[in-house]
């Protein structure tokens, strides 16, 4: 029966490997079949660590460049990583090799969960090696480099996604990827810096006008556009709401707007659940003073549930001046916000910051049917929310008319 090789000399192959040998040269040196050493190989899977395509040699590991390793904090040198190797084969806890190298433990633990080869041992040589790499500067811009990817954020964006959204879908599909399958995630920052600082990448360079603000360059943070009155002074003040609303820990609280076309003419009401996020829109085809807007609420809200239709959140806005009928007709009570405090019904204003894909500003909003405003709705309701989890509101909505049921 032929006697095993012992982990040492597989340790000392994969070392003379990293060191610039090819599998052949190191197989004679170490005094193994080529095949066993390219087993040994694969099995540590180190391989497979961001080489770029030019480096990924088969049986070879690129020579040592010291503009590579160049950086403005001390990195962990050969001989730390030596140290760390040590460590871990003699099962010192983290903080005692921290200790012995004189970093912190948080830094060890960094170092070893990036850096250990497939077969889940840390190697100095190959952990040096894959450090410096990744190390280098610059670093190609990835939607320059992925078109796939781009291709994705494009189509993704053409249905009103917004850039934090698909950051966000790509890291869950990052997470649940299988093994060994190449996955790419981008920041929201990056898509934003693709479309407005770098003109942007592969990405088209009128796609901002699929963001919901449309605009081709970034706006500073700080303007406020001051909206309205002071004039339900007997209605239900924001302040008197019940705590339940605020928390969202019970459903069936809306908040409600108009969003206006050109002019101020045309109109299509707004209504969002704050818990599930799932919305409603009104058919204004005319007018949207208050007796028409009232209908509207009356007739849509007027099939839910009593218990999802708790209470409703509003602007201080006069098409809600028939706000006691509504009130009767639903048997909800309406709270208004303070004056110029949109953002106290913030559910409803980010919603209508979405709905801006279809309707846009300064367009004309009579033309929308009934059928249509149902389609773009269904469409929303559909789409993976952040704060639900990636679920969507309709997933959501129908847990609760199940449960109810």
């Amino acid at each position: 029966m032929t006697k095993p090789f012992p982990v040492a000399a597989r340790e000392a192959l994969i070392d003379l490997i990293c060191r610039g040998s090819t599998l052949t040269d190191a197989a004679g040196v170490i005094g193994v079949a080529p095949s066993a050493a390219v087993i040994w190989w694969r099995q540590a899977a180190v391989m497979e660590l961001t080489w770029t395509k030019a480096q990924r040699l088969p049986g070879h590991w690129p020579a040592d460049d010291p503009a590579v390793t160049a950086q403005r904090r001390r990195p962990l040198t050969i001989e730390d990583r030596v140290a760390i190797a040590a460590g871990c084969h003699h099962r010192c806890t983290i903080t005692a090799i921290a200790e012995s190298i004189g970093r912190d433990k948080s830094v060890v633990s960094r170092e070893i969960a990036r850096h250990r080869c497939g077969d889940g041992v840390y190697r100095a040589a190959a952990a040096h090696r894959v450090a410096g790499l990744r190390r280098a500067r610059p670093k190609a811009f990835k939607l320059v480099v992925h078109a796939d990817l781009c291709r994705r954020i494009e189509g993704w964006m053409g249905q009103g996604w917004s850039p934090r959204l698909i950051s966000q879908v790509l890291a869950l599909e990052a997470r649940h990827a299988a093994p060994g399958r190449d996955t790419v995630r981008v920041s929201h920052e990056t898509i934003y810096r693709a479309l407005y600082v770098q003109g942007r990448g592969s990405l088209r360079q009128d796609l901002h006008r699929q963001l919901s603000l449309k605009r081709a360059a970034r706006k500073p943070r700080g303007s406020t556009d001051p909206r309205g009155t002071s004039i339900y002074r007997e209605a239900f003040k924001i302040s008197q709401r019940p705590a339940e609303v605020e928390d969202r820990a019970v459903p069936g609280h809306w908040e409600g707007d108009l969003i206006l076309g050109a002019g101020g003419k045309s109109a299509i009401g707004t209504l969002v659940e704050r818990s599930t996020r799932f919305v409603i829109l009104l058919h204004l085809p005319g007018r949207h003073d208050a007796e028409s807007v009232a209908e509207a609420m009356i007739r849509e809200m007027g099939s839910l549930p009593a218990h999802l239709r708790r209470s409703i959140t509003w602007d201080r806005g006069t098409e809600l001046a028939a706000y006691r009928r509504i009130q009767l007709a639903l048997e909800a009570p309406i709270y208004f916000c303070d004056p110029h405090s949109p953002w106290q019904r913030g559910t409803n204003e980010n919603t209508n910051r979405l709905l801006r894909h279809w309707f846009e500003k300064g367009t004309d909003l009579s033309g929308y049917s009934q059928a249509d405003l149902r389609t773009i709705a269904d469409t929303l309701n559909q789409r993976p929310r952040p704060t639900l989890d990636l679920e969507t509101p309709a997933v959501r909505l129908n847990r609760l008319l199940t449960e109810a049921a």
